[in-house]
């Protein structure tokens, strides 16, 4: 293959498969089963943490 035979395929289909590799991205943290692990993930921070006396 030569370059604008590469280049081709990279604007027609790399761009699909980028978009469909976008799109599942953004949308795996709304499915419904992933409601568990998006709490989780957003208070890991502070699982190491001490309480504060005041």
């Amino acid at each position: 293959m030569n370059y604008d035979a590469l280049r081709h395929f990279a604007d027609s289909w790399g761009l699909v498969v980028m978009a469909a590799v976008f799109l599942t991205l953004v949308a795996w943290p709304f499915l419904p089963g992933s409601a568990r692990g998006n709490v989780r993930a957003a208070t890991s921070i502070f699982e190491d943490e001490e309480p504060i006396d005041g």
